[in-house]
């Protein structure tokens, strides 16, 4: 009781003490030799009633220390003056950033610090300093590296500050895992994902390394991928990555996909005095999709269709949203439609490009300077930049204007590294190639993108350099261009040689929804040089060729993605047409894919391609322009021996058409994680030799089928194929057995 007695006393002095205010009648100022006493003050926040407590005290004490420019502070009241007796941080001279010797690296630290050549030495920013370099260098991939800080005194209250850095070797993804309830195989959740397991031989690819960006950013891709297969509730968790030893991590994705959902009702909310029959479209697509399974892709395509109604019948202030409710395993989605808030739009400042150039981004923007606001356009337009793949960030604001009705949109970007460099090799039983690459999205922050590469083989050597601006001057029409060459050597096997080279312009756009259409010209140099060794037919096209095409390109894209295809089809038609050329070659290519889920993970499709390709002017069509069937269009032959033949050489045809079955077999050894197989079908036939009609076997259908299995190996992804003939022509040469392992680097 008298330890209690005692607290109370003491407690209720320290009260009173804290309480009791003391009166000045003027501020001294000491020691403050370039903070002026005007600024001292600002920061101090003394208030006009010239009346301070203890805890009035403690907090000018506090807000002194926290402004950075003292290394002591004093503060009390005497002879009716308050007295604030400052000792000043010395000033950095020069901020050194030692153990960098990458100079772009070097310059993105200085960057970030917030202590810079003549700001005031501040042991809390050292820290704080400290911990944004080591979080950037984590970012590059150095999860090891140290940091130490010192300064040296230069005398008259100014330093010198370093900072010493050990780098280390970049962290090194070893194996990537997976984990949990997780339904498919790793091979198929690795082809998800960006980050990529490291190998000596991949000096090229900056995946191999530990990035905490990246790998939340793979999260991100495996939610969504799980979401489209109709695991509404899957969750994604990441350890992150657990150390190795000899800088190596083992990076291990947690999968919990939960039961998979499926569409049930749908609901459409308008207000009052809109018509729902503008919106009839909408009840086919509803129809459609009950009983499928959830997909977010399939929510999107609703609210593109109704963001399509609303912006054609010019409901400028409406908005939607969607509501989902859960019964069981089932999804009821309300869409509703309401009016937004009546606004126009101002101005809008475009901030945080630094290199991509701000007619570009406003060439992406639905809502304009002077237009009604329309969330609608607003939230399309920030997809639009997002697409771009510019961005790592882009975020809008919507701040009020001088006029009651009028509104200011921010756009604010952060800008990612958009080039690549990529080199890759593979091998198979038709051969090896080499290839080297080197690509930019954003090419002088003007939008375009930019790709250069070459691929060697055993007797071509191919090089490519295109241009595309996709949205030339805000017209949504691309602008493409490119220059190639193709040097083949065939004069060891068959007796000849040729050299192709030429430039392609052309523009493209979509001309109705989904349906796209592309133009061009391309005109071409070729030279055909022969030896003793070659066939007559080949000896009689020696010589040089000038052509030039127009050509086109109509495709209607109803797939649900364009990677890992599981719904949907494509339909496609191309062809050159001749304009100058010696033979006058016509060309027309149609082709066709439809591709349908069955038992929920078996993906099946069916295939169909034509090419022709026949003279104008009745001569006959030079060796380049001849069809051959592509490898993978009729497997169980070899590559280029199949079809009509002239002596020891197979001359192609005027004519190439195949069909193709397959279906994807994920119950065949599901606990192999890195392997995946399929059944084929394959049918192909290759016909018509214009200059002479005898050699053309058009009467033979070519066909086979097989298993294909895709396996992931330490060296890189190898496929192989057990196919058996079931007919084929005279002059074919079949291959029952076929690999390719390839690797990037």
């Amino acid at each position: 009781m008298f330890k209690f007695f005692l607290h109370f006393i003491v407690l209720s002095f320290l009260l009173t003490f804290s309480s009791y205010s003391k009166n000045y009648e003027n501020i001294i100022i000491i020691g403050n030799e370039r903070i002026s006493n005007e600024t001292i003050l600002v920061f101090s926040e003394i208030s006009d009633d010239k009346s301070l407590d203890g805890n009035s005290i403690n907090d000018i004490l506090k807000r002194l220390y926290k402004s950075g420019f003292f290394k002591d502070v004093s503060v009390k009241i005497e002879n009716n003056n308050l007295t604030i007796n400052v000792l000043e941080n010395p000033i950095i001279q020069t901020v050194f950033i030692n153990g960098i010797k990458r100079k772009k690296t070097q310059e993105s630290l200085y960057e970030i610090l917030s202590l810079k050549n003549r700001s005031s030495y501040s042991l809390i920013n050292i820290k704080k300093d400290e911990n944004a370099i080591l979080n950037y260098l984590k970012d590059q991939g150095f999860y090891l590296s140290k940091i130490t800080s010192s300064y040296q005194d230069l005398g008259d209250n100014k330093i010198d500050l370093y900072y010493e850095i050990e780098l280390g070797d970049k962290a090194k993804i070893s194996k990537i895992s997976f984990v949990g309830d997780k339904i498919f195989k790793d091979s198929t959740l690795r082809s998800v994902i960006l980050s990529e397991e490291y190998r000596f031989w991949k000096f090229i690819s900056g995946k191999k390394y530990l990035n905490e960006n990246l790998i939340n950013y793979d999260k991100r891709l495996l939610n969504n991928f799980y979401k489209n297969k109709g695991f509404y509730n899957v969750e994604i968790e990441s350890s992150f990555a657990s150390y190795l030893g000899n800088n190596e991590f083992e990076v291990l994705y947690n999968v919990s996909s939960g039961k998979k959902f499926y569409f049930n009702e749908f609901n459409l909310n308008l207000p009052i005095d809109y018509e729902l029959n503008n919106f009839d479209e909408l009840n086919e697509i509803f129809n459609n999709l009950k009983g499928e399974k959830y997909s977010i892709n399939s929510i999107n395509k609703i609210l593109k269709e109704i963001d399509k109604i609303v912006l054609n019948e010019q409901f400028e202030f409406l908005k939607s949203s969607v509501q989902e409710e859960i019964v069981d395993n089932l999804i009821n989605l309300t869409f509703d439609i309401g009016e937004s808030e009546k606004f126009y739009v101002e101005k809008i400042n475009i901030l945080g490009n630094n290199i991509t150039r701000e007619e570009v981004i406003r060439n992406n923007l639905l809502v304009d300077e002077g237009d009604a606001f329309n969330e609608l356009l607003q939230a399309k337009t920030l997809n639009n930049l997002r697409s771009l793949n510019f961005f790592s960030k882009v975020e809008s604001e919507i701040i009020d204007a001088t006029n009651q009705n009028k509104k200011i949109i921010n756009i604010t970007v952060e800008e990612k590294p958009t080039g690549e460099i990529m080199a890759g090799a593979g091998v198979g039983t038709s051969g090896g190639t080499v290839a080297f690459g080197v690509s930019e999205n954003n090419y002088l922050g003007r939008g375009i993108e930019f790709t250069s590469d070459v691929t060697i083989s055993a007797e071509s050597l191919k090089g490519l350099i295109s241009l595309n601006n996709p949205n030339y001057k805000g017209s949504n029409r691309s602008l493409n261009g490119s220059l190639e060459s193709t040097v083949t050597d065939r004069l060891k096997n068959f007796g000849y040689k040729s050299n192709k080279s030429g430039f392609t312009v052309g523009s493209g756009y979509e001309f109705y929804k989904d349906l796209y259409w592309n133009t061009g010209f391309s005109s071409y140099v070729e030279k055909l040089e022969t030896d003793a060794t070659a066939s007559a037919s080949i000896k009689k096209q020696e010589g040089s060729y000038f052509d030039t095409f127009f050509n086109q390109t109509i495709s209607y894209d109803k797939r649900n993605q364009t990677f890992k295809t599981s719904d949907g089809y494509i339909s496609r038609f191309t062809q050159n047409v001749p304009l100058i050329s010696e033979s006058y070659t016509l060309i027309n290519g149609y082709d066709y894919k439809i591709y349908n889920q069955w038992l929920d993970e078996n993906v099946f499709s069916f295939a169909f391609f034509a090419k022709t390709a026949n003279s104008l002017s009745g001569k006959d069509v030079k060796l380049s322009d001849r069809l051959f069937l592509p490898s993978k269009k009729l497997r169980g032959f070899e590559s280029g021996k199949v079809g009509p033949k002239d002596g020891a050489d197979y001359i192609g045809g005027n004519y190439t058409a195949s069909i193709n079955l397959a279906t994807t077999l994920p119950q065949i050894m599901p606990s192999f994680q890195n392997t995946n197989f399929s059944i084929f079908l394959d049918a192909a036939n290759i016909w018509g030799i214009d200059y002479n009609s005898s050699l053309s076997d058009n009467s033979k259908i070519r066909s086979s089928i097989g298993i294909a299995v895709d396996f992931f190996t330490p060296i890189g992804p190898l496929n192989f194929s057990l196919t058996e003939p079931i007919t084929k022509g005279s002059n074919d040469i079949t291959e029952s057995f076929r690999f390719n392992i390839g690797t990037t680097f």
